[in-house]
């Protein structure tokens, strides 16, 4: 099974590649089901259809002079995803995904927006905590990095604990992403990362391979080897691989490499999901 399972198109503010331009060059590749999954992250950007009409902040070094600050356009969305289906249903599996960028405290706005329309998949992501993001090292600042890293673990086990309206935990270790002071020890997030999957595990939910560790030139895979051989260890089952693209050159990318990765890491399955149900695909 070729599928490529956290996919962005122009609906997440960080991108612009068109919704059908990613299913062409996805059938283009031989693969035979994709997964949309665009942003969503309550507390640091405000709804497509928000009143206030403050959707755009000045853009940084290299950014375009206003950047969006909204969220995905849920009725466009659902309903293009709607179309393309029908366009190319013989071609192509199409599901309808999205990627939740969660803090404890926007709980409700997920749980309102996840009733409201029939989500096949979701990623449950951390990108930021108590509104400051990693990539500008915002949350970062002022800690020690033993206080960011466990601060940003603590917050996933806190939602894998209250919230279970998704299907996988997305890139679970971003934050070394984002650690300008380098390797931080498995061992000593060992004991929380261990309570987050025994927590997933338990749920019936799974976690994700996130091929974009390649383009960032990380070390390690996404999550860790580390990581990854503690869920298979403690009995975790369900695993997707995605690419996270964000343009054509990223769609697709080392996702047979990682299938690869995956059966050496002693993993037998990868999985694919329809209605929020997991189906096992042999690798």
């Amino acid at each position: 099974m070729l599928s490529d399972y956290h996919v962005h198109t122009y609906y997440s503010d960080d991108s612009e590649y068109p919704m059908e331009e990613v299913v062409k060059d996805a059938i283009s590749m031989g693969m035979e089901e994709i997964c949309f999954t665009d942003h969503v992250d309550y507390g640091i950007k405000r709804d497509w259809d928000d009143p206030s009409g403050m959707l755009y902040r000045p853009g940084g070094p290299g950014e375009p002079a206003r950047m969006p600050l909204a969220n995905v356009d849920y009725p466009a969305y659902a309903a293009e995803i709607e179309s393309l289906r029908s366009k190319y249903r013989d071609r192509i599996a199409i599901k309808m995904g999205m990627e939740f960028g969660m803090q404890t405290y926007t709980i409700p706005q997920y749980e309102k927006l996840f009733s409201s329309y029939p989500f096949d998949f979701i990623i449950l992501s951390v990108h930021q905590v108590e509104d400051k993001e990693f990539w500008t090292q915002d949350f970062q600042r002022g800690r020690t990095q033993e206080e960011y890293n466990l601060r940003y673990y603590e917050e996933i086990l806190a939602l894998v604990q209250k919230y279970h309206h998704y299907s996988v935990l997305g890139h679970l270790d971003l934050i070394s992403r984002y650690d300008e002071a380098g390797y931080f020890p498995f061992e000593k997030i060992r004991p929380i990362v261990t309570e987050i999957l025994e927590t997933v595990i338990a749920n019936g939910k799974g976690i994700e391979i996130n091929t974009s560790s390649h383009r960032y030139g990380l070390q390690d895979l996404t999550p860790s080897r580390d990581i990854l051989r503690l869920y298979r260890d403690l009995g975790g089952r369900i695993l997707t691989i995605g690419s996270d693209s964000h343009r054509k050159e990223h769609l697709g990318a080392y996702i047979l490499d990682t299938m690869e990765e995956a059966k050496k890491l002693g993993f037998e399955e990868i999985y694919t999901f329809e209605q929020m149900q997991p189906i096992a695909h042999r690798l």
